[in-house]
């Protein structure tokens, strides 16, 4: 319990300095939303030039105080109340968010599940079988792979698998010719539209994951107890998988929370990449139309997942090192 309310204390504080940011970093950057609808209703505001006054004091924020809008921004914070998207007037935030938000997660979690489970099967076996193919040439070539950046690899996929082959669709979530719902053949289109953007991820990340693991089988491998089980004549693959891999498995368990948390955020390039209709894609809009709401329900709903996900790993690491718990 102790532990518990230690950790929650930490990251509320950061909680509140990350939602303070999130306030500030939208309002220091260049221009003004009120451009943006000057911009967009041009034509309108031409044959009625006081179109934009009962607008003006809602959009205009270099007008107004800051403390009074950070106030303001806690209030509605607190009721999870984003207000209106400015591009996309007079749409809620929150139905943006909700319906991006959900894409975003699929691919997170497709993605992270595969290679958490794929790299550290692949580091096992690497580690059991050091010399062997899978250690000389997976290993290093999975790290190359990672060397790139996310969106460089994305679109070497894109152009390879997408536009070459023609292997997979190159853009969106689904096809037009569709009909969205629990049916079989929305549910192939969406993993038809998902493949390249989920193999895009698998292949910035599934390196680290073979290392990490690899690395710390190797250390388990050299303790007493794995000598004393291949000893009692236990087969290998028993000795492998339930002594050597389970008890290296603690440092991967703890992580996967974290990584989860990073894939969201590493979607934002991913997403523009393939035009996928998530989160990122979502964020790029906001960013290039100073669309101050739905940025910062973006960044509060990503800041909220680091966050969380940090507070689940400690919390994983402390039930399944009970040492973690006493220090």
């Amino acid at each position: 319990m102790r532990l518990l309310l230690r950790r929650l204390g930490f990251y509320l504080v950061a909680l509140w300095a990350a939602i303070t940011v999130n306030f500030l970093l939208p309002r220091l950057l260049p221009g003004n939303p009120i451009d943006y609808f000057l911009a967009r209703y041009q034509s309108q505001l031409a044959a009625n030039p006081h179109l934009l006054d009962s607008l003006r004091p809602a959009f205009d924020f270099k007008r107004q105080s800051l403390l009074s809008e950070y106030w303001q921004y806690l209030q509605h914070l607190v009721r999870l109340d984003f207000g209106v998207s400015y591009s996309q007037f007079p749409t809620p935030v929150n139905t943006l968010v909700g319906q991006a938000l959900p894409w975003s997660l699929f691919l997170a979690g497709v993605s992270a599940v595969l290679a958490f489970t794929i790299g550290t099967l692949l580091g096992i076996v690497a580690a059991w079988r050091r010399g062997s193919a899978v250690d000389v040439v997976v290993t290093p070539l999975t790290m190359f792979t990672q060397s790139f950046p996310a969106f460089f690899v994305a679109m070497l996929v894109l152009y390879f698998i997408g536009v070459t082959a023609g292997w997979f669709p190159i853009n969106h979530a689904y096809g037009d010719s569709v009909q969205p719902g629990l049916n079989f053949s929305f549910i192939v289109d969406v993993f038809r539209h998902a493949a390249m953007p989920i193999v895009a991820l698998l292949l910035s990340s599934i390196g680290g994951w073979l290392l990490g693991m690899r690395s710390v089988m190797i250390n388990t491998l050299s303790e007493d107890y794995i000598a004393m089980a291949q000893a009692k004549g236990l087969s290998n693959r028993r000795v492998m998988m339930m002594y050597a891999a389970r008890n290296a498995l603690l440092p991967q368990v703890t992580s996967f929370a974290i990584v989860l948390g990073y894939a969201v955020t590493s979607l934002v390039l991913i997403e523009n990449v393939f035009a996928y209709p998530g989160l990122g894609y979502l964020m790029v809009t906001a960013v290039q139309a100073t669309d101050y709401p739905l940025m910062q329900a973006i960044f509060f709903i990503l800041t909220v997942g680091m966050l969380a996900a940090n507070l689940i790993a400690d919390l994983a690491y402390a039930l399944l090192d009970p040492r973690a718990a006493a220090s």
